[in-house]
C-alpha cells in the first residue's frame, strides 16, 4: 500500500477512539466534565496538616536558655576584669580605658617607664646669687628679656649665619639697667646670658619692650698666652657710656663687667672710680657691677687670687686688656 493510501486510514483510527487526552482538540467533552469534578471533589477532600506547636515551642524555650547561660558567662568575666577595664570598637579602632583605683585603696606607684615625663625646659637657668639681677629687674623680665633678644636675633639673621638657639639653651648671668646717650638714644635693660657649655656668649639690649641689639661671641676668645682671669673684651658697652658723650655721661652710671676664670681662681675683686664694686664667680666667669658718681678715664682694675689668697692676675699687667676709655 502506498503512503498516501495509509494516511487517511490512520486520520481516521484516532479520530474514531474519542481523543486522545494530549491532542488538544478531538478531546471528549464528556472526558473533560468527569474530570473537572474528580479535582473538585479532591480540592474539598485535602486538609492542611497542623502546625507542629509543641515542638517549636520547646526549641524556643532551649534556645532562650542557651543565650541566658550565654549572657551569664560573659558577666562572669566581666566581674573578673578591673572596673573601667573594657575595649570599644569604634570605626576599626579599639579604645582600652584605664582601670580606676579603689577609693579604700591607696594608689600604686607608677613604674618608672610609666612615670610622667617633665615638659621641655623654655627658661633659661638662675644666676648663681640674686644679686645679680640689679636695678629692681625681677628674674621673669630678665628671662623675658632674652627671649625678645633671640627673637630679634632671628627675624635679621642672615642665610648661613649661626642661630642663637632659644633661651632654654643658657644662664643668665647679669640683668642691669642700661643707659641711653646720644649713640643710642633711650634707656633700657642689658641682659648678659652664656649657653650653658660656655659657647656662646649674649649681651642683648631691651628698649621699650622690644629687643633692639644682641652682641655675641662663639668659643673661647681667651689668647693662648692669656692669664688665669680673662675680661670679655665686649663688656665695655656695660661700663661705659657712647665717646660721642665725652664730657657729658649721665650719672649717677650703674655699671657691670664680665670675663671668665680659671678653675684655680677662688676670688676677683674690681674696682671703678673710686669705689670698689661687688664680685660673684659663676660657673667659670665672674661678674662684677657697681654705681659710678663721677665720669672717669680710666677702666675697671681687676684683680684675681688663687685659693691660697695669692695674686695670680692684674689687670694693669694683662697686654690684652684697654685700661684707658676710648
Amino acid at each position: 500500500m502506498s503512503e498516501k493510501e495509509r494516511r487517511p486510514s490512520e486520520a481516521g483510527s484516532g479520530a474514531g477512539s474519542g481523543g486522545a487526552p494530549g491532542s488538544g482538540e478531538d478531546i471528549d467533552p464528556r472526558f473533560e466534565e468527569q474530570m473537572r469534578e474528580l479535582l473538585a471533589e479532591d480540592a474539598y477532600a485535602i486538609r492542611p496538616s497542623p502546625a507542629p506547636y509543641p515542638a517549636v515551642r520547646r526549641r524556643g524555650v532551649v534556645e532562650r536558655r542557651r543565650q541566658v547561660a550565654a549572657a551569664g558567662a560573659v558577666l562572669v568575666t566581666l566581674a573578673a576584669l578591673p572596673v573601667g577595664a573594657y575595649a570599644v570598637g569604634v570605626g576599626g579602632r579599639s579604645e582600652t580605658a584605664s582601670p580606676r583605683p579603689s577609693a579604700s585603696a591607696p594608689p600604686s606607684p607608677l613604674p618608672e617607664s610609666s612615670a610622667p615625663v617633665s615638659a621641655p625646659a623654655t627658661e633659661p637657668a638662675r644666676p648663681a646669687t640674686e644679686g645679680q639681677l640689679l636695678d629692681g629687674i625681677t628674674w621673669a623680665q630678665a628671662a623675658e628679656g632674652l627671649k625678645k633678644c633671640i627673637a630679634y636675633n632671628e627675624t635679621f639673621r642672615s642665610a648661613g649665619e649661626r642661630s642663637l638657639g632659644k633661651a632654654a639653651d643658657y644662664r643668665i648671668i647679669l640683668a642691669m639697667n642700661s643707659t641711653g646717650d646720644s649713640n643710642s638714644p633711650g634707656d633700657g635693660m642689658h641682659i648678659v646670658a652664656v649657653t650653658k657649655h660656655a659657647s656662646i656668649r649674649l649681651i642683648c639690649t631691651v628698649k621699650d619692650g622690644t629687643g633692639t641689639g644682641a652682641n655675641t661671641s662663639v668659643g673661647n676668645t681667651a689668647p693662648d698666652d692669656g692669664g688665669p682671669v680673662f675680661v670679655d673684651m665686649n663688656s665695655g658697652m656695660l661700663y661705659q657710656q657712647s665717646v660721642i658723650d665725652r664730657g657729658h655721661w649721665k650719672l649717677p652710671f650703674d655699671w657691670g663687667i664680665i670675663g671668665t676664670v680659671d678653675p684655680s681662681v677662688t676670688k676677683v675683686t674690681v674696682s671703678y672710680g673710686d669705689a670698689t664694686g661687688e664680685t660673684v664667680l659663676d660657673h667659670g666667669w665672674f661678674v662684677a657691677h657697681g654705681t659710678l658718681d663721677r665720669q672717669v678715664t680710666r677702666a675697671p682694675h681687676i684683680k684675681g687670687y688663687d685659693a691660697a689668697g695669692k695674686l695670680v692676675y692684674d689687670s694693669d699687667q694683662d697686654k690684652y686688656y684697654e685700661k684707658t676709655l676710648p
